[in-house]
């Protein structure tokens, strides 16, 4: 089963083929100068295109890596249905369609958080973009989605995958954590994934509404004096919400505070202010970041194997 890549996310493809016991064939991926996106399989690659299931790792973000994996879907996809005419002539035109087998492993999906419409007019981008996928795929397998309900109705199956597990491990080797913080309500399940797994204690920021435009986020009294709290969330962004539940649960006598998260965003110069405020940001490397130091490979390749096992 080849793992195929574009301009970005090879490294994190060719460990995904590892984990598979697979070959990484990364494809021909680039910006002409006015920077419109190219997409190409090579040669040397098409025979294995077309001889199994192929996964497509690309990630929705930024939003050039829509159009990206857009790219990378329609090429494999004519490769399999044996569409090869090309202006210069070079090999066969057509060959058989070898039929369905086109697996997308999303790392991190973009526009996630815009998952429901606040007000009249909106567009729920997330559910528009999780159609033009899977119009062109046989199932997608996606990594710590922030709303996975927006992709309950599509016409191909969804394999929602997590690294908390592999995050819960990362913390308890690195930094052995006696108290998990989980950001808000929703995002408790993650949080209560990893204290389980770790064997400590877990509760959740409470989100407070000030006025229409300000939410404020306040640790409850928590018992953490003396403690190593670490704060689990799917992504951190521009790391303020991040940064103020350190600073209360250091007036609460938290010994450490740690951030750790799936996708690092790390906006608006996150890393700087976080550094301020945590002793360490750990997170994966579903995007490149300089914090990555767990690999999502692992969660991904649960995923593809479960959309494998439903075939």
């Amino acid at each position: 089963m080849p793992v195929v890549s574009g301009s970005n996310g090879g490294q994190l493809a060719s460990a995904l083929a590892a984990e598979l016991g697979s070959e990484h064939h990364p494809l021909d991926a680039r910006r002409f100068p006015d920077s419109e996106g190219y997409v190409r399989v090579p040669p040397e690659s098409l025979e294995a295109v077309r001889s199994e299931p192929v996964v497509i790792v690309a990630s929705t973000f930024p939003d050039s890596g829509i159009v990206e994996a857009l790219l990378l879907l329609e090429a494999i996809q004519d490769v399999r249905a044996g569409d090869l005419t090309n202006l210069t002539g070079t090999g066969p035109g057509d060959l058989d369609d070898v039929g369905p087998g086109v697996f997308l492993a999303i790392p991190y999906f973009g526009y996630s958080r815009q998952d429901k419409r606040f007000q009249q007019g909106e567009v729920i981008s997330a559910a528009l973009i999780a159609r033009l996928l899977a119009r062109r795929c046989d199932g997608m397998a996606v990594l710590d989605l922030h709303a996975p309900a927006v992709l309950s109705d599509l016409d191909v199956p969804v394999a929602f995958t997590s690294a908390m597990p592999e995050i819960s491990e990362h913390l308890k080797e690195t930094i052995a954590p006696n108290f998990v913080l989980s950001p808000d309500k929703g995002a408790i399940e993650r949080a209560s994934e990893v204290a389980n797994r770790i064997g400590c204690d877990f509760s959740y920021l409470e989100k407070k509404r000030i006025d229409a435009h300000t939410i404020e986020h306040t640790p409850k009294d928590l018992d953490v004096d003396g403690s190593v709290v670490a704060i689990v969330d799917d992504m951190i962004s521009t790391g303020g919400t991040i940064c103020k539940a350190a600073d209360a649960l250091r007036r609460q006598g938290a010994a450490q505070v740690h951030a750790a998260c799936t996708h690092g965003l790390f906006t608006g110069g996150a890393l700087s202010r976080l550094d301020a405020h945590v002793d360490g940001v750990h997170a994966t490397d579903s995007l490149p970041n300089p914090r990555s130091n767990v690999s999502a490979a692992p969660a991904l390749a649960r995923g593809i194997r479960e959309l494998l096992d439903g075939q």
